[in-house]
């Protein structure tokens, strides 16, 4: 009869094993997010002006949506732009223009 043979352990493949989050900014116990500090919401935005989701931002729920919170009282306010400025024509790149009819 054959030895006791060793369990063999599964690999994961390297594509599939997750990274390491990296949190934006690293909020101190007791810190509160405030609608007035500009500074520190533009880095919870992507450069089109959309609030980043908590898995690009790796903040907590309960942070994410104090974040969200003051971004959109910093909007209300006209603090913080609703979209980014964009420069060209307002019609999608890279489709035909229709001509008039």
């Amino acid at each position: 009869m054959a030895g006791p043979t060793k369990p063999q352990r599964r690999r994961r493949r390297p594509e599939l094993t997750a990274k390491k989050k990296r949190a934006v900014y690293k909020f101190t116990e007791g810190e509160t997010v405030d609608y007035k500090d500009i500074a520190l919401l533009r880095k919870f935005m992507s450069d089109r002006g959309k609030i980043r989701s908590r898995r690009v931002t790796g903040l907590t729920p309960k942070r994410q949506r104090e974040v969200a919170q003051a971004i959109k009282i910093a909007r209300e306010m006209a603090m913080l732009p609703y979209t980014s400025q964009r420069s060209g024509s307002p019609e999608k790149p890279g489709r035909p223009q229709r001509s008039n009819r």
